[in-house]
């Protein structure tokens, strides 16, 4: 290949890298995108384009460890932020459906409105909680959403860092 089709590739190469992270980030706010999944095609991008020899075997290992992390940290922070303030499963599922839902409904504002209403309405309707108490169980929903994506967005940026470093 001569050195403008070389020149090309790589920037077809890194288009296709970059546009696998940007998704992922776009995934915090959609989370019905896979962001992780995205992260990983970037990184199949460039082994497909370069080499997979460019990435270590430990680069894989601390990536999976990373991907595991981010699926617990979701659960782990919506669960946390409905229970910590009272709420029931219900609760639990009217947020993950707010949150899955709202940000179709409502772009941008949805993923906070939705996890909130989604708990709201459950408390109300499902577990027959009062207004207080379906308020106080949204408001945790809430915390819940914001810290999850805060630290999905800190490990997103960390997986992709060290791509970087390792490149």
């Amino acid at each position: 290949m001569d050195v403008k089709g070389e020149n090309c590739m790589d920037i077809v190469a890194w288009i296709l890298i970059i546009a696998f992270f940007v998704i992922a980030f776009i995934g915090l706010i959609y989370p019905i995108i896979p962001s992780v999944i995205f992260i990983i095609g970037g990184f199949i991008v460039y082994g497909l384009f370069y080499s997979f020899s460019d990435l270590p075997w430990w680069f894989w290992v601390i990536e999976i460890l990373l991907v595991v992390l981010l699926f617990g940290a979701d659960t782990v922070s919506n669960l946390v932020g409905v229970k910590k303030f009272g709420g029931s499963k219900a609760g639990m599922w009217g947020s993950t459906i707010g949150l899955l839902i709202g940000p179709f409904v409502i772009p941008f504002a949805g993923i906070l409105i939705g996890p909130f209403l989604g708990a709201v309405l459950a408390e109300l309707f499902v577990t027959k909680s009062s207004w207080e108490q379906a308020l106080k169980t949204g408001g945790g929903a809430l915390i819940g959403v914001l810290t999850s994506i805060v630290t999905k967005g800190i490990v997103q940026i960390g997986m992709i860092l060290l791509f970087f470093i390792v490149i």
